[in-house]
Protein backbone atom coordinates (compact mmCIF):
# COMPACT_ATOMS: atom_id res chain seq x y z
CA UNK A 1 0.00 0.00 0.00
CA UNK A 2 1.76 3.21 -1.10
CA UNK A 3 2.50 5.86 1.48
CA UNK A 4 3.28 9.50 0.85
CA UNK A 5 6.74 10.97 1.53
CA UNK A 6 5.22 13.03 4.33
CA UNK A 7 3.78 9.87 5.94
CA UNK A 8 7.17 8.18 5.68
CA UNK A 9 8.84 11.21 7.24
CA UNK A 10 6.32 11.15 10.08
CA UNK A 11 7.03 7.47 10.68
CA UNK A 12 10.81 8.11 10.77
CA UNK A 13 10.40 10.96 13.22
CA UNK A 14 8.00 8.95 15.41
CA UNK A 15 10.17 5.83 15.43
CA UNK A 16 13.33 7.73 16.29
CA UNK A 17 11.67 9.70 19.04
CA UNK A 18 10.44 6.47 20.61
CA UNK A 19 13.87 4.90 20.73
CA UNK A 20 15.57 8.05 21.97
CA UNK A 21 12.72 9.63 23.92
CA UNK A 22 14.54 9.55 27.25
CA UNK A 23 17.53 11.60 26.18
CA UNK A 24 20.02 8.78 25.60
CA UNK A 25 21.40 10.81 22.69
CA UNK A 26 20.63 14.22 21.28
CA UNK A 27 19.80 12.99 17.77
CA UNK A 28 18.89 9.63 16.20
CA UNK A 29 21.62 9.91 13.57
CA UNK A 30 24.47 7.68 14.75
CA UNK A 31 27.09 9.71 12.90
CA UNK A 32 26.36 12.78 15.00
CA UNK A 33 26.12 11.16 18.44
CA UNK A 34 28.36 12.67 21.11
CA UNK A 35 28.51 10.66 24.32
CA UNK A 36 28.64 12.56 27.59
CA UNK A 37 29.70 10.78 30.78
CA UNK A 38 27.17 11.12 33.60
CA UNK A 39 28.28 13.27 36.53
CA UNK A 40 28.69 10.19 38.74
CA UNK A 41 31.31 8.78 36.34
CA UNK A 42 33.66 11.78 36.18
CA UNK A 43 35.88 10.40 38.99
CA UNK A 44 36.69 7.39 36.84
CA UNK A 45 37.54 9.55 33.85
CA UNK A 46 40.20 11.38 35.84
CA UNK A 47 42.15 8.19 36.47
CA UNK A 48 43.39 8.14 32.88
CA UNK A 49 44.06 10.81 30.32
CA UNK A 50 43.00 10.94 26.70
CA UNK A 51 42.46 7.50 25.20
CA UNK A 52 44.54 5.62 27.76
CA UNK A 53 43.05 2.85 29.90
CA UNK A 54 43.40 2.86 33.67
CA UNK A 55 43.91 -0.05 36.05
CA UNK A 56 40.38 0.53 37.31
CA UNK A 57 39.00 0.36 33.75
CA UNK A 58 40.58 -3.06 33.25
CA UNK A 59 39.43 -4.25 36.65
CA UNK A 60 35.82 -3.20 35.98
CA UNK A 61 35.82 -4.89 32.58
CA UNK A 62 37.19 -8.16 33.95
CA UNK A 63 34.73 -8.18 36.86
CA UNK A 64 31.84 -7.48 34.49
CA UNK A 65 32.83 -10.33 32.18
CA UNK A 66 33.37 -12.67 35.13
CA UNK A 67 29.89 -11.81 36.37
CA UNK A 68 28.34 -13.06 33.11
CA UNK A 69 30.40 -16.24 33.12
CA UNK A 70 33.26 -15.12 30.83
CA UNK A 71 31.58 -15.91 27.49
CA UNK A 72 33.70 -16.75 24.45
CA UNK A 73 34.11 -13.22 23.13
CA UNK A 74 36.90 -10.70 22.60
CA UNK A 75 36.62 -7.15 23.92
CA UNK A 76 38.38 -4.12 22.47
CA UNK A 77 38.56 -0.91 24.47
CA UNK A 78 38.65 2.65 23.17
CA UNK A 79 42.47 2.62 22.93
CA UNK A 80 42.41 -0.61 20.86
CA UNK A 81 43.59 -2.69 23.83
CA UNK A 82 42.20 -6.22 23.43
CA UNK A 83 41.00 -8.76 25.98
CA UNK A 84 40.09 -12.41 25.42
CA UNK A 85 37.51 -14.21 27.55
CA UNK A 86 36.26 -17.78 27.61
CA UNK A 87 38.06 -21.00 26.71
CA UNK A 88 37.00 -21.37 23.08
CA UNK A 89 37.52 -19.33 19.91
CA UNK A 90 35.63 -16.06 20.02
CA UNK A 91 32.20 -15.92 18.38
CA UNK A 92 32.18 -12.12 18.28
CA UNK A 93 34.14 -8.96 19.06
CA UNK A 94 32.68 -6.38 21.43
CA UNK A 95 34.08 -2.85 21.17
CA UNK A 96 33.69 0.07 23.57
CA UNK A 97 34.10 3.44 21.88
CA UNK A 98 34.86 5.37 25.10
CA UNK A 99 35.37 5.02 28.84
CA UNK A 100 31.95 6.48 29.69
CA UNK A 101 30.31 3.63 27.77
CA UNK A 102 31.90 1.00 30.00
CA UNK A 103 30.58 2.61 33.17
CA UNK A 104 27.19 3.30 31.62
CA UNK A 105 26.87 -0.41 30.88
CA UNK A 106 27.92 -1.25 34.42
CA UNK A 107 25.11 0.88 35.85
CA UNK A 108 22.30 -1.26 34.31
CA UNK A 109 23.60 -3.98 31.94
CA UNK A 110 20.23 -5.38 30.79
CA UNK A 111 18.82 -2.01 29.75
CA UNK A 112 21.96 -0.08 28.85
CA UNK A 113 23.40 -2.62 26.43
CA UNK A 114 20.50 -2.03 24.07
CA UNK A 115 20.77 1.74 24.49
CA UNK A 116 24.50 1.81 23.87
CA UNK A 117 24.41 -0.58 20.92
CA UNK A 118 21.55 1.30 19.25
CA UNK A 119 23.36 4.62 19.56
CA UNK A 120 26.62 3.20 18.20
CA UNK A 121 28.59 3.58 21.44
CA UNK A 122 29.05 -0.21 21.58
CA UNK A 123 29.63 -2.30 18.47
CA UNK A 124 29.53 -6.06 17.92
CA UNK A 125 31.54 -7.58 15.08
CA UNK A 126 30.70 -11.17 14.26
CA UNK A 127 27.61 -13.29 14.76
CA UNK A 128 25.17 -11.24 16.87
CA UNK A 129 22.97 -14.28 17.63
CA UNK A 130 25.91 -16.37 18.87
CA UNK A 131 27.12 -13.38 20.88
CA UNK A 132 23.76 -13.13 22.66
CA UNK A 133 23.67 -16.90 23.18
CA UNK A 134 27.08 -16.72 24.83
CA UNK A 135 25.79 -14.07 27.23
CA UNK A 136 22.80 -16.27 28.15
CA UNK A 137 25.09 -19.30 28.58
CA UNK A 138 27.44 -17.29 30.81
CA UNK A 139 24.64 -16.03 33.07
CA UNK A 140 23.13 -19.51 33.33
CA UNK A 141 26.55 -21.02 34.09
CA UNK A 142 27.35 -18.49 36.78
CA UNK A 143 24.88 -19.43 39.51
CA UNK A 144 25.50 -16.32 41.62
CA UNK A 145 25.08 -14.05 38.61
CA UNK A 146 21.88 -15.85 37.64
CA UNK A 147 20.39 -15.37 41.13
CA UNK A 148 21.35 -11.70 41.17
CA UNK A 149 19.89 -11.33 37.68
CA UNK A 150 16.60 -12.90 38.83
CA UNK A 151 16.43 -10.51 41.79
CA UNK A 152 17.24 -7.55 39.56
CA UNK A 153 14.54 -8.25 36.97
CA UNK A 154 12.00 -9.08 39.68
CA UNK A 155 12.48 -5.92 41.74
CA UNK A 156 14.24 -3.55 39.38
CA UNK A 157 11.46 -2.91 36.87
CA UNK A 158 7.99 -1.48 37.11
CA UNK A 159 4.95 -3.82 36.91
CA UNK A 160 3.04 -3.99 33.63
CA UNK A 161 -0.43 -2.45 33.81
CA UNK A 162 -2.29 -1.95 30.52
CA UNK A 163 -5.46 0.11 30.71
CA UNK A 164 -7.45 0.50 27.50
CA UNK A 165 -5.80 3.88 26.75
CA UNK A 166 -2.33 2.62 27.72
CA UNK A 167 -2.74 -0.50 25.60
CA UNK A 168 -3.62 1.62 22.56
CA UNK A 169 -0.52 3.79 23.10
CA UNK A 170 1.69 0.71 23.44
CA UNK A 171 0.33 -0.93 20.30
CA UNK A 172 0.72 2.30 18.33
CA UNK A 173 4.38 2.43 19.39
CA UNK A 174 5.18 -0.92 17.78
CA UNK A 175 2.58 -1.84 15.16
CA UNK A 176 1.90 1.56 13.59
CA UNK A 177 5.47 2.04 12.32
CA UNK A 178 4.15 1.73 8.78
CA UNK A 179 2.97 -1.24 6.74
CA UNK A 180 5.75 -0.64 4.22
CA UNK A 181 8.35 -1.38 6.92
CA UNK A 182 6.79 -4.70 7.94
CA UNK A 183 6.17 -5.76 4.35
CA UNK A 184 9.92 -5.73 3.74
CA UNK A 185 10.70 -8.62 6.09
CA UNK A 186 7.52 -10.53 6.99
CA UNK A 187 5.89 -13.09 4.68
CA UNK A 188 4.33 -11.09 1.89
CA UNK A 189 0.94 -12.80 1.55
CA UNK A 190 -0.49 -12.83 5.08
CA UNK A 191 1.94 -10.53 7.00
CA UNK A 192 2.13 -12.97 9.91
CA UNK A 193 4.05 -11.42 12.79
CA UNK A 194 3.82 -14.46 15.06
CA UNK A 195 5.58 -17.82 15.35
CA UNK A 196 5.45 -19.97 12.22
CA UNK A 197 5.16 -23.76 12.28
CA UNK A 198 7.84 -25.94 10.65
CA UNK A 199 6.69 -29.57 10.35
CA UNK A 200 9.62 -29.70 7.92
CA UNK A 201 12.60 -27.50 8.96
CA UNK A 202 13.36 -26.80 5.29
CA UNK A 203 10.09 -24.95 4.63
CA UNK A 204 10.23 -21.34 3.48
CA UNK A 205 8.83 -18.75 5.88
CA UNK A 206 5.74 -18.41 3.65
CA UNK A 207 5.14 -22.18 3.72
CA UNK A 208 5.71 -22.34 7.47
CA UNK A 209 3.29 -19.50 8.15
CA UNK A 210 0.64 -21.26 6.05
CA UNK A 211 1.34 -24.44 8.02
CA UNK A 212 0.85 -22.45 11.27
CA UNK A 213 -2.51 -21.13 10.10
CA UNK A 214 -3.68 -24.66 9.28
CA UNK A 215 -2.30 -25.92 12.59
CA UNK A 216 -4.33 -23.34 14.52
CA UNK A 217 -7.50 -23.98 12.49
CA UNK A 218 -7.25 -27.74 12.98
CA UNK A 219 -6.72 -27.36 16.70
CA UNK A 220 -9.93 -25.31 16.76
CA UNK A 221 -11.74 -27.97 14.66
CA UNK A 222 -13.29 -25.29 12.49
CA UNK A 223 -16.21 -26.26 10.31
CA UNK A 224 -18.27 -24.28 7.76
CA UNK A 225 -20.76 -21.95 9.39
CA UNK A 226 -18.87 -21.51 12.67
CA UNK A 227 -18.75 -18.01 14.11
CA UNK A 228 -15.29 -17.04 15.32
CA UNK A 229 -14.09 -14.07 17.36
CA UNK A 230 -10.42 -13.13 17.22
CA UNK A 231 -8.75 -10.95 19.87
CA UNK A 232 -5.80 -9.07 18.40
CA UNK A 233 -5.83 -9.86 14.69
CA UNK A 234 -2.67 -8.15 13.43
CA UNK A 235 -2.95 -7.49 9.70
CA UNK A 236 -5.92 -9.84 9.56
CA UNK A 237 -4.27 -12.80 7.85
CA UNK A 238 -5.62 -15.51 10.16
CA UNK A 239 -9.19 -14.20 9.95
CA UNK A 240 -9.10 -14.16 6.14
CA UNK A 241 -7.47 -17.60 6.06
CA UNK A 242 -10.15 -19.11 8.32
CA UNK A 243 -12.93 -17.61 6.21
CA UNK A 244 -11.38 -18.63 2.89
CA UNK A 245 -10.23 -22.17 3.70
CA UNK A 246 -12.62 -23.27 6.47
CA UNK A 247 -15.86 -21.47 5.57
CA UNK A 248 -16.33 -19.65 8.88
CA UNK A 249 -17.49 -16.15 9.76
CA UNK A 250 -14.98 -14.06 11.71
CA UNK A 251 -15.24 -10.94 13.84
CA UNK A 252 -11.69 -9.73 14.51
CA UNK A 253 -10.70 -7.04 17.04
CA UNK A 254 -7.56 -4.89 16.94
CA UNK A 255 -6.57 -1.46 18.29
CA UNK A 256 -3.88 -0.73 15.69
CA UNK A 257 -5.41 1.66 13.15
CA UNK A 258 -2.90 0.92 10.38
CA UNK A 259 -3.32 -2.84 10.75
CA UNK A 260 -7.12 -2.67 10.69
CA UNK A 261 -7.06 -0.40 7.64
CA UNK A 262 -4.76 -2.83 5.81
CA UNK A 263 -6.88 -5.84 6.86
CA UNK A 264 -10.11 -4.31 5.59
CA UNK A 265 -8.55 -3.44 2.25
CA UNK A 266 -7.21 -6.97 1.86
CA UNK A 267 -10.57 -8.53 2.73
CA UNK A 268 -12.25 -6.32 0.12
CA UNK A 269 -9.61 -7.23 -2.45
CA UNK A 270 -10.04 -10.97 -1.77
CA UNK A 271 -13.85 -10.81 -1.80
CA UNK A 272 -14.13 -11.79 1.88
CA UNK A 273 -15.80 -8.70 3.33
CA UNK A 274 -19.07 -10.59 3.79
CA UNK A 275 -17.33 -13.23 5.94
CA UNK A 276 -14.80 -11.16 7.89
CA UNK A 277 -15.49 -8.07 9.98
CA UNK A 278 -12.55 -6.11 11.38
CA UNK A 279 -13.35 -4.05 14.46
CA UNK A 280 -10.99 -1.30 15.60
CA UNK A 281 -11.54 -1.73 19.31
CA UNK A 282 -10.08 -3.29 22.47
CA UNK A 283 -10.66 -7.00 23.14
CA UNK A 284 -12.35 -6.05 26.42
CA UNK A 285 -15.23 -4.65 24.36
CA UNK A 286 -15.95 -7.87 22.47
CA UNK A 287 -19.70 -8.44 22.26
CA UNK A 288 -21.85 -11.20 20.79
CA UNK A 289 -21.84 -14.99 21.04
CA UNK A 290 -19.37 -17.21 19.16
CA UNK A 291 -18.51 -20.86 18.65
CA UNK A 292 -14.78 -20.18 18.75
CA UNK A 293 -12.43 -17.75 20.49
CA UNK A 294 -8.88 -17.35 19.19
CA UNK A 295 -5.98 -15.10 20.14
CA UNK A 296 -2.58 -15.43 18.47
CA UNK A 297 0.24 -13.24 19.72
CA UNK A 298 -1.81 -10.79 21.80
CA UNK A 299 -1.64 -12.16 25.35
CA UNK A 300 1.91 -10.81 25.74
CA UNK A 301 0.36 -7.31 25.59
CA UNK A 302 -2.41 -7.95 28.12
CA UNK A 303 -0.55 -8.05 31.44
CA UNK A 304 -1.27 -10.57 34.19
CA UNK A 305 -3.47 -8.14 36.12
CA UNK A 306 -5.98 -8.34 33.25
CA UNK A 307 -5.86 -12.11 32.67
CA UNK A 308 -9.00 -12.55 34.77
CA UNK A 309 -10.73 -9.90 32.65
CA UNK A 310 -9.73 -11.73 29.48
CA UNK A 311 -11.14 -14.94 30.96
CA UNK A 312 -14.41 -13.19 31.70
CA UNK A 313 -14.58 -11.94 28.10
CA UNK A 314 -14.09 -15.49 26.82
CA UNK A 315 -16.64 -16.90 29.26
CA UNK A 316 -19.38 -14.47 28.27
CA UNK A 317 -18.87 -14.71 24.50
CA UNK A 318 -18.60 -18.50 23.99
CA UNK A 319 -21.55 -20.77 23.23
CA UNK A 320 -22.23 -23.72 25.56
CA UNK A 321 -20.03 -25.98 23.38
CA UNK A 322 -17.55 -23.23 22.54
CA UNK A 323 -13.83 -23.83 22.27
CA UNK A 324 -10.76 -21.67 21.86
CA UNK A 325 -7.02 -21.27 21.49
CA UNK A 326 -4.52 -18.84 23.00
CA UNK A 327 -1.06 -18.57 21.43
CA UNK A 328 1.54 -16.60 23.38
CA UNK A 329 5.21 -16.08 24.11
CA UNK A 330 5.86 -17.25 27.65
CA UNK A 331 8.38 -18.32 30.27
CA UNK A 332 9.10 -21.47 32.24
CA UNK A 333 8.73 -19.45 35.44
CA UNK A 334 7.39 -15.93 36.03
CA UNK A 335 9.67 -13.08 34.98
CA UNK A 336 9.40 -9.86 32.96
CA UNK A 337 10.42 -9.13 29.41
CA UNK A 338 13.97 -7.91 28.87
CA UNK A 339 14.00 -4.35 30.23
CA UNK A 340 15.31 -2.73 27.06
CA UNK A 341 12.88 -4.59 24.75
CA UNK A 342 9.96 -3.75 27.02
CA UNK A 343 10.92 -0.05 27.07
CA UNK A 344 12.05 0.50 23.47
CA UNK A 345 10.46 -2.21 21.29
CA UNK A 346 7.41 -3.71 23.03
CA UNK A 347 6.17 -1.32 25.72
CA UNK A 348 3.77 -2.98 28.11
CA UNK A 349 4.83 -6.50 27.06
CA UNK A 350 4.96 -9.41 29.51
CA UNK A 351 5.57 -13.11 28.62
CA UNK A 352 3.57 -15.18 31.15
CA UNK A 353 4.33 -18.57 32.62
CA UNK A 354 1.82 -21.40 32.26
CA UNK A 355 0.86 -20.95 35.91
CA UNK A 356 0.02 -17.31 35.27
CA UNK A 357 -1.93 -18.16 32.12
CA UNK A 358 -4.20 -20.41 34.17
CA UNK A 359 -5.70 -17.24 35.68
CA UNK A 360 -7.56 -16.93 32.38
CA UNK A 361 -9.07 -20.40 32.48
CA UNK A 362 -9.49 -21.67 36.04
CA UNK A 363 -11.71 -18.91 37.50
CA UNK A 364 -14.05 -19.22 34.50
CA UNK A 365 -14.22 -23.03 34.47
CA UNK A 366 -12.61 -23.27 31.04
CA UNK A 367 -11.10 -26.72 30.58
CA UNK A 368 -7.58 -26.87 29.10
CA UNK A 369 -7.41 -29.73 26.57
CA UNK A 370 -3.99 -29.35 24.99
CA UNK A 371 -0.73 -27.45 25.53
CA UNK A 372 2.02 -27.34 22.90
CA UNK A 373 5.37 -25.57 23.17
CA UNK A 374 6.72 -24.33 19.81
CA UNK A 375 9.85 -22.65 21.24
CA UNK A 376 12.32 -23.75 18.54
CA UNK A 377 9.78 -22.98 15.82
CA UNK A 378 9.90 -19.34 16.94
CA UNK A 379 13.69 -19.32 16.86
CA UNK A 380 13.58 -20.52 13.25
CA UNK A 381 10.86 -17.99 12.39
CA UNK A 382 13.04 -15.18 13.73
CA UNK A 383 16.02 -16.48 11.76
CA UNK A 384 14.01 -16.08 8.56
CA UNK A 385 12.89 -12.59 9.60
CA UNK A 386 16.43 -11.48 10.41
CA UNK A 387 17.72 -12.68 7.03
CA UNK A 388 15.00 -10.72 5.21
CA UNK A 389 15.57 -7.71 7.47
CA UNK A 390 19.27 -7.63 6.56
CA UNK A 391 18.44 -8.16 2.89
CA UNK A 392 16.37 -4.96 2.93
CA UNK A 393 18.50 -3.05 5.43
CA UNK A 394 19.23 -0.17 3.04
CA UNK A 395 15.53 0.39 2.37
CA UNK A 396 14.74 0.17 6.08
CA UNK A 397 17.50 2.64 6.91
CA UNK A 398 16.06 5.06 4.37
CA UNK A 399 12.57 4.63 5.85
CA UNK A 400 13.76 5.01 9.45
CA UNK A 401 17.42 5.69 10.30
CA UNK A 402 20.59 3.85 11.26
CA UNK A 403 19.87 3.86 14.99
CA UNK A 404 16.46 2.29 14.39
CA UNK A 405 18.07 -0.43 12.25
CA UNK A 406 20.61 -1.23 14.97
CA UNK A 407 17.86 -1.42 17.59
CA UNK A 408 15.73 -3.81 15.55
CA UNK A 409 18.72 -5.93 14.55
CA UNK A 410 19.49 -6.38 18.25
CA UNK A 411 15.84 -7.12 19.01
CA UNK A 412 15.57 -9.83 16.32
CA UNK A 413 18.97 -11.42 17.06
CA UNK A 414 18.45 -11.27 20.81
CA UNK A 415 15.03 -12.87 20.46
CA UNK A 416 16.51 -15.78 18.49
CA UNK A 417 18.99 -16.34 21.31
CA UNK A 418 16.25 -16.07 23.95
CA UNK A 419 14.32 -18.90 22.31
CA UNK A 420 17.30 -21.14 21.52
CA UNK A 421 18.54 -20.76 25.11
CA UNK A 422 15.02 -21.37 26.52
CA UNK A 423 14.75 -17.94 28.12
CA UNK A 424 11.46 -17.67 26.23
CA UNK A 425 8.84 -20.27 25.28
CA UNK A 426 5.95 -20.26 22.80
CA UNK A 427 2.75 -21.79 24.14
CA UNK A 428 -0.43 -22.79 22.31
CA UNK A 429 -3.26 -23.68 24.69
CA UNK A 430 -6.51 -25.25 23.48
CA UNK A 431 -9.54 -25.08 25.78
CA UNK A 432 -13.33 -25.51 25.84
CA UNK A 433 -16.34 -25.21 28.11
CA UNK A 434 -16.34 -27.23 31.33
CA UNK A 435 -19.14 -29.64 30.39
CA UNK A 436 -18.58 -29.89 26.64
CA UNK A 437 -17.98 -33.46 25.46
CA UNK A 438 -17.34 -32.55 21.84
CA UNK A 439 -13.69 -33.52 22.09
CA UNK A 440 -11.39 -35.25 19.59
CA UNK A 441 -10.29 -38.78 20.57
CA UNK A 442 -6.75 -38.22 19.32
CA UNK A 443 -4.48 -35.61 17.76
CA UNK A 444 -4.62 -37.23 14.33
CA UNK A 445 -6.66 -34.32 12.92
CA UNK A 446 -3.67 -32.00 13.46
CA UNK A 447 -1.37 -33.80 11.07
CA UNK A 448 -3.40 -34.38 7.92
CA UNK A 449 -2.15 -33.27 4.51
CA UNK A 450 -1.82 -29.47 4.56
CA UNK A 451 -3.35 -29.19 1.09
CA UNK A 452 -6.56 -30.93 2.18
CA UNK A 453 -8.35 -27.63 2.85
CA UNK A 454 -6.87 -25.65 -0.01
Amino acid sequence: MPESKQQQADVRESASSKIFEEGVVDTPKVSSIKAVAPQSQIKFTRLAKGNSVSILDRYILKKMMHFIGEPDIHVTLWNNEKFEFGNKPSVAYLRFTERATLYKLLSDPEFQFGELYSSGRISVDGDMVKFMEQVYIGIQKNGAASKLHDLYIRFGHRPIVNSISKAKTNIHHHYDLGNKFYKLWLDEETMQYTCAYFPDPNLTIEQAQTAKLHHVCRKLQLKPGDHVVEAGCGWGGLARFMAKHYGVHVKAYNISHQQVKFAREQAEREGLSDKVEYVEDDYRNINGTFDVFVSVGMLEHVGTKDFAVMGEVIERCLTKDGRGLVHSIGRIKPGPMNAWIERRIFPGAYPPSLTEMMDIFEPNKLAVQDVENLRLHYAKTLEHWLVKFEKHVDEITELMDEAFVRAWRLYLAGSIAAFTMSELQLYQIVFNREHSNKLPWSRSHLYQDETACE
